[in-house]
């Protein structure tokens, strides 16, 4: 399949997915960043801000970010993680010496990591890709004696973006290549285009557990039979399943999310007063984004040497909603 780099106004080099269906999709060298997904139609279904900065050293704000070595921000609960280790199986005191190690060497490391500041390359030698109708792209980011400085742990990271008809696949991999063990959290924060924030249902996070960043980080328990938008949001779901629908009304469409090896899920919308305050969202952006991240963040990944983690996230497109009648959530979700 068709594979295009190319030199973006903005200066940035990116390359453009194609695939027979009309489909395509642009994944940025600064960030490994999916910037773009659009249908056969060229509809956009990929959020980008309209005051987002295309220059770097800052992170882009939309697409598809990658966070890692991503920062717990829940700070309750690296607290209980560490009480609950120490306690609870014969490897805890390694586990809790890995999570002190890991937290308290931080130096000047940004909240979502410095994956998506830095200028990935093409990976010279990718997996093998099976025969199938669709166009792959595979990205490395390797550590530098730089980034050793703000978190002292030699790695590669890859990421491998595949486009299909209707599908956007995303499989990212971290292996250690130190000398020493390291832990760390990760997420693919999905920024998805919407018609009206008002007007989109998430289903498949109900009945489950979470840590709400808007109530001091407390645990609740998710009531609701769907998550429904009317104010800021910012939620951090635990050990979610591994398909979560984003039904949206208005455009008579569902977007699903299928992931592994990411156990948790973000839910995040800044609504207006939020938003006014970020210098790179403009004002009424809140209302056409909802970010629904694949994240690992109530239990850190800890890799050996010679180690390799692998995720996995899949976005695809039903054209319909359930506002149409012609969608049963049972199905998007189980089926």
């Amino acid at each position: 399949m068709a594979l295009e780099v190319v030199q973006g106004s903005d200066g940035l080099a990116k390359v453009i997915l194609h695939e027979p269906a009309g489909s395509t999709a642009e994944v940025l060298l600064y960030g490994g960043q999916v910037i773009s997904w659009k249908n056969q139609r060229r509809e956009e279904l990929l959020f980008i801000s309209s005051k987002a900065f295309r220059k770097p050293p800052k992170a882009i704000r939309g697409g598809i970010p990658v966070c890692f070595p991503q920062v717990v921000a829940l700070l309750t609960l690296l607290c209980r993680k560490i009480k609950a280790t120490f306690f609870s199986t014969p490897s805890a005191p390694f586990q809790h010496f890995m999570l002190v190690q890991q937290f308290g060497n931080l130096g000047a490391l940004e909240q979502h990591g410095f994956a998506r500041n830095k200028f990935w390359s093409l990976d010279p030698d990718p997996a093998p890709l099976p025969p199938t109708n669709q166009s792959s792209v595979d990205l490395l980011l390797k550590s530098t004696d730089q980034d050793t400085k703000t978190w002292p742990h030699s790695f590669e990271l890859r990421l491998r973006v595949t486009l299909s008809a209707g599908k956007l696949t995303l499989i990212p991999r971290v292996r250690n290549t130190d000398s020493k063990p390291f832990s760390f959290t990760f997420a693919l924060r999905n920024y998805l285009s919407v018609s009206d924030i008002s007007e989109v249902r998430v289903e498949g996070l109900e009945t489950l557990d979470y840590f709400d960043n808007l109530n001091r980080k407390e645990r609740f328990t998710e009531q609701a039979d769907a998550i429904t938008f009317d104010g800021e949001i910012d939620r951090a779901y635990l050990n979610t399943p591994t398909k979560i629908a984003v039904i949206d009304h208005e455009k008579k469409r569902t977007i699903v999310l299928r992931k592994e090896g990411m156990p948790d899920a973000v839910v995040w919308n800044p609504w207006d007063k939020k938003a006014k305050q970020l210098v790179d969202l403009g004002d009424e952006d809140y209302q056409k984004m909802l970010c629904v991240d694949s994240v690992a963040v109530e239990t850190p990944i800890l890799l050996k040497p010679c180690e390799e983690w692998k995720g996995r996230q899949e976005l695809s497109i039903i054209s319909s909603s359930y506002c149409s009648g012609q969608l049963d959530p049972l199905k998007v979700l189980y089926g």
